[in-house]
């Protein structure tokens, strides 16, 4: 799983039309097809974009297509699949070649949102306060918001040291995460959404936690970061060794305070009846 400072997949709001976008390389990426539909209305914005691309090459030597990322974005189905996506450079190359009374809107929406992200690459802060308005907008507690924050940051350590142990990709990550969880919980994060009745994929399960599901999974992966800091295993095996030694850890925690308790930590409460946040217009 990647960082978790800000949402890497996120939804933007121009005139009541949806824009998906998200990071790459430290930079917003636009789902063309998204852009390419606020802008014509078109019925079938996927066969404007194909027609264009042709046009466009056609005209240019620059072919508009090679610019663009195939990039994974959640559809309408709740499933994730590789979609065009361009960068802001990009989708104003792509607006001029659109006659659209809404072009120069949506030019000036496009430069806000960029600044956005310009400002919270130089303070991180303002991500942390703009998720937390997001939280707010479902309606979550602030106590609950609290220690989600701080679980958001302390999982984008332990993505950090990963990272320095040479460790990337999104798969490597989701199995890091499952040795972690499994031995703070017993169970997968694919077995605890089921659990909680979450989507497999479009459902984020920390948004879903209780305040204790939150803090013992803190503790697993803080303390598989400290242990990997102080050790630096190099090879992939040993970090999995040290994720489930982190794991662990919260593990007995977890059953200790599940035995004082008399009851079990792991819950099916989730936050599906949380009001959807209000889109707002970026």
């Amino acid at each position: 799983m990647a960082k978790e400072l800000i949402p890497v997949t996120k939804i933007a709001v121009f005139r009541g039309r949806r824009i998906r976008k998200t990071l790459y390389k430290n930079e917003w990426f636009f789902s063309v097809i998204d852009v390419i539909a606020a802008l014509t209305e078109s019925e079938n914005p996927r066969d404007y974009w194909y027609k264009m691309k042709v046009r466009v090459k056609s005209e240019e030597t620059a072919e508009l297509s090679t610019k663009c990322r195939q990039l994974k974005l959640e559809s309408t189905d709740g499933k994730q699949y590789e979609t065009d996506c361009a960068d802001t450079e990009t989708v104003f190359r792509i607006i001029q070649s659109i006659p659209s009374p809404k072009a120069e809107p949506f030019k000036r929406w496009l430069a806000k949102v960029g600044y956005e992200r310009v400002q919270e690459i130089e303070n991180p802060e303002l991500a942390q306060e703009r998720m937390k308005q997001l939280y707010e907008q479902k309606g979550y507690p602030k106590d609950w918001i609290d220690k989600r924050l701080r679980g958001i940051a302390i999982r984008q350590n332990l993505t950090d040291e990963w990272k320095a142990r040479r460790i990337e990709s999104e798969t490597d990550y989701a199995i890091l995460t499952a040795e972690i969880s499994k031995a703070t919980f017993g169970i997968t994060p694919s077995e605890y959404k089921k659990i909680k009745g979450l989507a497999k994929t479009s459902q984020n399960l920390r948004d879903h936690m209780t305040d204790f599901e939150l803090i013992f999974t803190m503790l697993g992966e803080k303390v598989t970061t400290e242990i990997s800091q102080k050790e630096q295993p190099d090879t992939f095996d040993k970090s999995k060794k040290v994720a489930k030694r982190g794991g662990s850890v919260a593990g007995t925690a977890r059953k200790a305070t599940e035995k004082e308790l008399g009851r079990s930590i792991i819950s099916k409460q989730n936050y599906l009846e949380k009001k959807t946040p209000k889109q707002i217009e970026e």
